[in-house]
């Protein structure tokens, strides 16, 4: 009865701390839908090693954590990002952001605050490296980049569009195009913006929620009956960094969350480096993630997208542990004690606001 209790516990532990970045996440590509056009997106997003830098440096300032990405990453996919443009982004942005680089520096001291970042980007850009080998004919067969609703000028968004835009000679489409009116764009812009938050809070959500409810439940289980004293026992090396690797995987713990949890590692005695694995791999890898990325872009591009983290992971975590004996930095006395990040009836209202969305019978009677 008492694991019972603890696992729901758990789990709306867990839902508490990624609902809001979710929302934020889903609001971003909705808005995303609506005002970026795929061919920015294509062009600064499509093929190439340019495409995979851009791609990590775009996600690393961004707060998101590893479920608000995910519906990011999505669109950013659908709208004509390569594979490995998306799979760089993915890493990148859950990894770290201007929140969690604070909150490093805080709980972790300026070495990390800083050396986090840096893996990150350059872990994305390894990983996205990684993926370009594989042949990207993986093709979605339900495709949503159709923007034809949202960004075409031609788009009857709204009655007053249309109105004002009856005449042949007003029209955008025309050879003589008239400004249009400040009614009209005011119009324009609602209907586009509230167009593209009802894409994030229908079809959008639709898509990901199943693979949302999973990743939460197993990284409840995860969390449940995995006991911290299971990880301490291994300390440090690569032995440590390995299982590190395999219990961060299903996990869902965002960047700025996994922060205190890693500083409570290496205060118990896990090695720095060990607990920069927990830190790079747990945010950028979770179940819901996984089933999005073979759901967008195939299973080899997954299998290659855990190869690439892994190795990054691994190789930065014993090169921070070589670099820290070598020029013997004592990081445990750089931390500090932590504090909760996210209010409780700020997170509860955003899980009210998601389980609202997920329901379709509920959600019908509003949207």
């Amino acid at each position: 009865m008492n694991t019972f209790i603890l696992f729901f516990d758990n789990l709306l532990q867990l839902s508490l701390e990624a609902s809001p970045w979710l929302l934020l996440g889903l609001l971003i590509a909705g808005l995303m839908k609506a005002w970026v056009p795929t061919k920015i997106l294509s062009q600064h997003l499509g093929h190439g090693n340019k495409a995979i830098i851009k791609a990590a440096f775009i996600g690393a300032p961004l707060p998101l954590c590893s479920c608000g990405v995910i519906p990011v990453a999505t669109e950013l996919r659908r709208s004509g990002a390569s594979a490995p443009a998306t799979a760089a982004f993915l890493v990148a942005t859950p990894e770290t952001g201007v929140d969690s680089v604070s909150v490093s520096y805080a709980l972790l001291g300026p070495v990390l605050a800083i050396y986090r970042p840096v893996t990150a980007i350059l872990s994305a850009i390894f990983t996205g490296m990684i993926v370009a080998t594989s042949k990207e004919s993986f093709t979605r067969v339900k495709s949503h980049n159709t923007h034809s609703e949202l960004t075409t000028c031609c788009a009857k968004i709204t009655t007053a569009v249309k109105a004002e835009a009856a005449e042949p000679s007003n029209s955008c489409c025309a050879s003589k195009p008239t400004k249009p009116s400040h009614s009209v764009l005011s119009h324009s812009v609602i209907a586009k913006t509230l167009a593209g938050i009802r894409y994030s809070a229908t079809q959008l959500i639709d898509d990901l929620v199943r693979w949302l409810l999973l990743g939460l439940l197993f990284a409840t289980a995860v969390r449940t009956f995995v006991p911290t004293s299971f990880l301490l026992s291994y300390g440090s090396g690569l032995g440590a960094m390995l299982v590190m690797i395999a219990l961060s995987i299903p996990m869902y713990i965002c960047a700025t969350a996994s922060t205190p949890i890693a500083a409570g590692f290496i205060m118990a005695g896990i090695s720095p480096g060990t607990a920069l694995v927990f830190m790079m791999a747990g945010p950028a890898t979770n179940i819901s993630t996984l089933g999005v990325i073979k759901n967008e872009m195939g299973s080899s591009v997954l299998i290659k997208y855990l190869l690439g983290i892994s190795i990054s992971a691994i190789s930065f975590g014993l090169l921070l542990d070589w670099g820290l004996v070598y020029f013997n930095i004592d990081i445990s006395q750089q931390m500090q004690h932590s504090h909760q990040l996210i209010p409780f009836w700020f997170g509860l209202t955003c899980l009210g606001v998601l389980t609202f969305l997920a329901i379709k019978p509920l959600r019908k009677l509003l949207i």
